[in-house]
């Protein structure tokens, strides 16, 4: 893959000689740097897909009765055909309690080398899991869930089907995976930049182009980069400057939780761009909502440059072109309570 520094030197050697920037050589540092997000979802290590367990990941994605309040579902805080988010600085859960983070889009997700902010669920599987036993979020318990399930008459059969040879299927096992393997259908190929990765110079209007070139000349690319365009590694926030308590609280420490090490105080997942001009407000604080102000706050905090306006408003225009076809989702028709189901719980 070419180093951001040589890309950069071949941006700077072009402006200097008064040439315009070459729209090949630009091509093919973009095809170093990036991938474009292929048509179909990929397969998941350890859990095979099949039509049946992708339909009941996604009844199960929209199924609230696994909340203890039956109101929330996965879908609340990554809501399909809203970006994969809940534009919320951070998502209502159980008793209405706010989370301590913004909601990252699920669009995509299966790219990324982790989930959450943090780092703490290494796939989508142990993803899955977390927000219904967190007594913020959904505030069950895994033997609630299998409880609640089987108290839905309905669920047996389903279950059955995407797990014939299991004489039990319905468990929190299955349910995660089952969750994951329809999340890893939501993605959102066939972007401009896509399109231009796979050889399409027109995809990128000139504008988009010379957005691009900044983005990869500024140095934004040394951490956004990949499929995703992010996602791929953990960074800290404020490499250079750091931004104001609000947007940068001193009580998060981030990945340090996690892991308990002194070097990743403040450190974070890099962010995917892929749609990001769907998924305001940004940061894992959601204190921003302008794109705009988000590219001059990572210019500064993290390169230790001041852009001009033009020049944000440049990149802007790029990060337009990291849109995709959204996911086009056919809301599942859950199976009904019965008297014996177990109640919610407000």
């Amino acid at each position: 893959m070419p180093s951001i520094k040589l890309v950069s030197l071949m941006v700077l050697a072009s402006l200097a000689t008064g040439q315009a920037w070459s729209q090949t050589a630009l091509m093919k540092q973009a095809q170093g740097l990036f991938k474009p997000i292929p048509a179909n979802a990929p397969p998941l290590a350890g859990n095979a897909a099949t039509p049946a367990k992708v339909e009941l990941g996604k009844m199960l994605y929209f199924e609230p009765r696994l909340s203890e309040s039956h109101a929330i579902s996965c879908n609340s805080c990554h809501m399909v055909g809203m970006g994969g988010v809940d534009l919320q600085e951070t998502s209502l859960g159980h008793r209405w309690q706010h989370g301590g983070r913004n909601a990252p889009t699920v669009y995509n997700a299966v790219f990324d080398v982790a989930q959450f902010w943090d780092g703490r669920a290494k796939d989508l599987e142990q993803q899955a899991g977390g927000p219904l036993v967190n007594p913020v979020e959904m505030d069950t318990t895994e033997a609630h869930v299998v409880e609640q399930l089987k108290g839905i008459p309905g669920y047996a059969a389903v279950f059955a089907k995407a797990y014939p040879a299991v004489p039990d299927p319905i468990t929190f096992d299955n349910v995660r995976k089952a969750i994951a393997l329809f999340e890893a259908t939501l993605t959102t190929p066939n972007a401009p930049f896509d399109r231009y990765l796979k050889g399409d110079e027109k995809a990128l209007d000139a504008n988009q182009q010379e957005g691009l070139a900044l983005f990869i000349n500024k140095g934004c690319a040394a951490c956004h980069n990949g499929i995703n365009v992010g996602g791929g590694m953990y960074a800290p926030f404020g490499v250079v400057e750091r931004p104001g308590a609000d947007i940068l609280p001193p009580g998060d420490k981030g990945r340090f939780a996690v892991t308990k090490t002194v070097s990743d105080e403040y450190v974070f997942r890099v962010p995917s761009l892929r749609n990001i001009a769907l998924t305001a407000p940004y940061f894992h604080t959601g204190k921003v909502w302008d794109l705009r102000q988000a590219v001059a706050i990572m210019g500064s905090s993290q390169l230790g440059a001041k852009l001009s306006d033009e020049e944000v408003g440049k990149i802007e225009v790029f990060l337009g072109a990291l849109t995709g076809d959204q996911p086009k989702v056919a809301l599942p028709i859950l199976p009904p309570s019965v008297a014996t189901t177990p109640r919610p719980k407000p």
